[in-house]
């Protein structure tokens, strides 16, 4: 699909404020999402509606859909069907995950997390320093590179580390890590590794295989689909890790990871939201091969428009960018502040503009903190995002800038 295409298959593009069409940069919060999603959870909600396992027409089908949204969630991470189970959102599940190990671990085993992270990858493992006497160690933020400090990180292992928890790619700064690299830190230290992929999934297509993993989340809404979440685990750990679980509920993977009934309409929607990225990719081969070719050309069309925003950005005097460069591996979501302007005070000004950003400290919280902030606005580029919406944001913050510099440049 060509921009255009791609752009009537979302709704919400139709909407004005203030008399003028909205320009969506909130996509590293939750994107806007294409018809064909809210067409298939509709459908699943009007047609097929029934809890699981039993031997009737609409509870089949909905085993259906379920299977079929896994088997789509493996296509997307290259994975197996049998090692993808669904929960309300990536929080939800590395909390519950956590849990199950923490079950495993003694008090003064060890967990290494990192100062880059959401604290989505950050509260689950420090809740079994009180749980369960666990030592959790933070791998620092190299503030001037805007990436993490390797060294500082395997300098951190002990034959104690039972944990690396690292994000793929950070909600604050764009930053892409090294995820190979840590993985094979985890692998000499016989550790585990887990990535919190949440912010890395809707740009760059997962590849668990490569990466070397023993467990990926992250949450469709980031990506075009529902408020579900999605976690990978290798099948060997996720049929023996002793989870919290009823009873009498399945005890094989990766049922056994699942508590309760699920958001069966959002797994139907997850399902949807795979296919229509794979669609972008064109007809010929399979799903994977479809997403690859997506990916490949959504990157391309990220990164033109991130290295116009950031050289814009760059040359304005009262701006200040966080992050790293587009010369190096990035998302298309660009951090910035306004000298002497409040962040929320920022968004709401583009919001009269009709251009919806967002500002806070993203829940990366420790990030600003190193930097010294209170907050940042943030901007990110979806598959919908357009030359003349990034036109728009450069010369409204121009704008906002220079006003509130009096004038001066």
């Amino acid at each position: 699909m060509n921009l255009t295409e791609i752009r009537s298959h979302f709704p919400a593009l139709q909407r004005t404020h203030n008399g003028l069409p909205v320009a969506y940069f909130d996509a590293p919060g939750g994107t806007q999402v294409p018809r064909e999603v809210a067409e298939a959870m509709t459908d699943y909600l009007l047609h097929h509606n029934a809890n699981t396992h039993w031997p009737y027409p609409t509870s089949v089908e909905t085993d259906a859909i379920i299977r079929g949204a896994r088997e789509a969630a493996a296509d997307l991470l290259n994975a197996n069907a049998n090692e993808i189970a669904f929960g309300a959102n990536m929080t939800t599940l590395t909390f519950h995950l956590g849990r199950a190990l923490g079950r495993m671990w003694s008090e003064g085993d060890e967990v290494i997390i990192t100062e880059l992270d959401h604290h989505a990858n950050v509260a689950p493992w420090r809740a079994l320093s009180t749980d369960r006497g666990v030592v959790v160690k933070s791998a620092r933020l190299n503030c001037e590179a805007s990436q993490l400090d390797y060294d500082h990180l395997a300098s951190l292992v002990t034959d104690r580390t039972k944990l690396i928890a690292a994000g793929g790619a950070s909600n604050a700064l764009g930053t892409i890590n090294d995820l190979e690299r840590i993985a094979k830190i985890a692998r000499d230290a016989k550790a585990l590794f887990f990535v919190d992929a949440v912010h890395l999934a809707p740009h760059e297509l997962v590849d668990v295989k490569r990466i070397g993993c023993d467990f990926l989340a992250c949450s469709a809404y980031k990506f075009y689909g529902p408020h579900v979440g999605i976690l990978f685990g290798r099948h060997e750990l996720l049929d023996t890790i002793p989870f919290p679980k009823l009873a009498p509920a399945p005890d094989r993977a990766p049922e056994r990871v699942e508590t309760g009934t699920q958001n069966h309409e959002g797994i139907a929607g997850v399902a949807a939201t795979i296919d229509f990225l794979a669609s972008i990719g064109g007809e010929g081969g399979t799903r994977r091969e479809r997403l690859t070719r997506a990916y490949a050309a959504l990157h391309e069309q990220g990164l033109l428009l991130t290295r116009k925003l950031w050289e814009a950005l760059s040359a304005m005097k009262h701006v200040r960018l966080y992050g790293p460069p587009p010369t190096e591996p990035r998302t298309p979501t660009v951090s910035f502040v306004v000298e002497g302007m409040h962040c929320d005070d920022l968004a709401r000004a583009l919001a009269e503009k009709a251009i919806f950003a967002s500002s806070g400290d993203f829940y990366a919280s420790t990030v600003c903190e190193r930097f010294g902030i209170e907050s940042l606005l943030r901007v990110g580029c979806g598959c919908y995002t357009s030359e003349e919406d990034v036109t728009r944001l450069i010369e409204a913050v121009a704008s906002l800038s220079h006003r509130q510099a009096g004038g001066v440049q």
